[in-house]
């Protein structure tokens, strides 16, 4: 009787998961159907901190971006050697390597964007980062899933990435990369939230979702913190600091974690 009680509450579980996965695609289609085009506006690139201190514009939101590259080329080799970070199979591989690639990207298009931040440099700034969001959750799919579902994940992604920069950058609509940026950042957890991995550690993926939310809300109140810490540094140039702790905080995930199963035969193992 209690093995068909709890097989009714996980066939409910389970129900309710793809009613909501379904209304969450269908209120996306909506926004898409039923709302104008936005265009980007020109107040997106007019950050509080312009000052010039060593010779390049805007110094302080452009060199906020170096600890993306650092963490970005440390991830990408360490990923590609599978022996620091605990990868169990290929197609992870390429997620992890996909992803670290997209915080090398961010590094040099952000910091190429902040020289002289405008609709037609935003694109650099757009484009590595939507590669990321998706490596990122491609990661995640691989890791509750399987192979297979990661690998169409990923590339689905990647594309969906590509067509919504592009769109963006044709008619000047950002509506498909808003949802992009919006929809992922809380599908992750969610995903996480619903889905148990393989692996140990998982808490990590939360931890990564608490530091974007902080981030973001840097980003927002960009000028009120300019002005709270007596005009030394921005919101925005936090927001950049912030957001590289994620990679940290992946990567140190990636070192630490274990296959479930394997620690449960090393502790029956165990004298």
């Amino acid at each position: 009787m209690m093995g068909y009680v709890t097989n009714h509450r996980w066939k409910r579980w389970k129900r309710n998961r793809i009613w909501g996965a379904t209304a969450t695609f269908l209120c996306c289609i909506c926004f898409i159907l039923f709302t104008p085009p936005i265009p980007r506006s020109l107040n997106h690139h007019r950050f509080a901190d312009v000052r010039n201190l060593v010779g390049v514009p805007n110094t302080l939101n452009v060199m906020t971006n170096f600890p993306f590259l650092i963490v970005g080329v440390l991830g990408f080799v360490f990923a590609l050697d599978g022996t620091f970070f605990n990868i169990s199979s290929q197609g992870e591989v390429w997620g992890w390597v996909v992803f670290y690639s997209g915080m090398i990207g961010i590094a040099f298009g952000s910091a190429y964007y902040h020289l002289k931040p405008d609709n037609h440099r935003v694109i650099w700034d757009t484009l590595p980062m939507t590669v990321a969001f998706s490596s990122l959750m491609s990661c995640l799919v691989f890791e509750r899933f399987d192979q297979k579902t990661g690998l169409c994940c990923l590339v689905a992604l990647l594309v969906s990435a590509f067509l919504c920069v592009l769109h963006e950058r044709i008619y000047n609509d950002i509506r498909f990369c808003m949802m992009f940026q919006l929809i992922l950042p809380l599908a992750i957890p969610a995903v996480a939230f619903m889905y148990r991995s393989k692996y140990t550690h998982s808490g990590y993926w939360f931890v990564s979702t608490g530091i974007y939310l902080l981030a973001k809300i840097q980003g927002i109140t960009d000028k009120k913190i300019f002005r709270v810490n007596n005009y030394f540094i921005t919101g925005h140039s936090l927001e950049h600091l912030c957001l590289a702790l994620i990679p940290i905080s992946l990567s140190i995930m990636l070192i630490y974690r274990e296959l479930k199963f394997q620690r449960l035969v090393d502790l029956k193992d165990r004298p």
